[in-house]
């Protein structure tokens, strides 16, 4: 009876079959690091891929797994971006207590704006997201003694990042910014693997499949709807607190449509729903906009535009594996 008793249920054998690690995560993970030891004349460029790449990891969560759809997760980004530069500037000018208290700001921002998405449809969703974008993007304009309006937050100096290996200066070359972006970039990622092999995780997906069934067997899903929602705006605060440290320089750019019709390009270049899709989505979407505007920068959105219609006709999975093309039925 008692080793019934203790034994695992097979609830609980397939959620730890689910979260168990594969060896191609563990291959990602170790990336990181070698990105950094590896490319340095590309510094700047891999500290871009890495924020990026967080930005799109939090609006994974919530349209990948909870099916909740934005246009203006730029609001979090940006937020994010401005609470940082003006901490710095105002207050004190320490990296890690700025990007702490940029997260702490967005996901507070995240958990008010949360209520306004509980009802209704996805259209709904979709043009309340935008017009909290829109607001933000407003005040930081009209607000210019504070935000700088149009000219955007001039002159952020940055403090040394002091870590446990010692004290490091932002330098032109952008090898502690990257460090930095990855390292957070990595943390993050580590977070919301565990957020999204655990119970709760699995119960945003059941909210995504089907809101009314999940609701039918007991979940809450006002509260995962608000908790999610939050998480991923402390996320993407801290991806625009990154690109306003690292950069020195917060605008109004950060709140602008593109942003987040951006971030979702990333996804559907990488895939939503898998936690890893914006990171391999950023990898490809920085990568063809470096390329393709150093070949033809007045027209780099087009070729861009045509990638991802082809893309989507296409397939993912036979985009990257052109040999099936030509199978039957494929």
């Amino acid at each position: 009876m008692s080793r019934a008793a203790d034994s695992p249920s097979p609830a609980a054998r397939s959620l730890a079959g689910y979260a168990r690690w594969q060896r191609w995560e563990l291959a990602l993970f170790a990336a990181l690091p070698l990105a950094w030891l590896l490319l340095p004349a590309q510094a700047l460029l891999v500290n871009e891929i890495a924020i990026v790449a967080l930005f799109a990891l939090s609006l994974d969560l919530i349209l990948g797994y909870a099916g909740i759809v934005s246009l203006g997760h730029a609001a979090f980004f940006g937020f994010g971006a401005y609470t940082a530069a003006l901490f710095a500037k105002s207050v004190f000018p320490d990296p890690l207590v700025g990007l702490a208290v940029a997260v702490v700001a967005s996901a507070l921002l995240g958990a008010l704006t949360s209520v306004l998405i509980l009802r209704g449809t996805d259209l709904t969703r979709l043009m309340v997201t935008l017009g909290v974008a829109s607001i933000l993007y407003e005040l930081a304009n009209r607000l210019d003694w504070l935000t700088g309006g149009a000219d955007g937050l001039q002159g952020v100096v940055m403090g040394p990042l002091v870590t446990p290996f010692g004290r490091f200066e932002f330098d032109l070359s952008g090898r502690v910014a990257c460090a930095y972006s990855l390292t957070v970039l990595a943390l993050s990622l580590l977070l919301a693997r565990r957020l999204v092999h655990s119970p709760f995780g699995v119960s945003l997906q059941a909210l995504r499949d089907n809101r009314l069934r999940a609701e039918s067997i007991g979940l809450s899903v006002r509260l995962r709807v608000v908790a999610v929602y939050t998480i991923a705006a402390a996320i993407a605060g801290a991806a625009g607190a990154l690109l306003a440290q690292t950069s020195g320089f917060a605008s109004l750019d950060v709140f602008d449509f593109h942003r987040s019709a951006e971030v979702l390009l990333v996804l559907v270049i990488g895939g939503s729903g898998y936690l890893y899709g914006g990171v391999f989505g950023a990898i490809v979407f920085k990568l063809l906009h470096d390329l393709i505007s150093a070949w033809t920068p007045q027209y780099w959105n087009f070729w861009l535009g045509l990638f991802l219609v082809v893309l989507v006709l296409v397939g993912r999975d036979r985009f990257v594996r052109p040999w099936t093309w030509f199978r039957r039925g494929a």
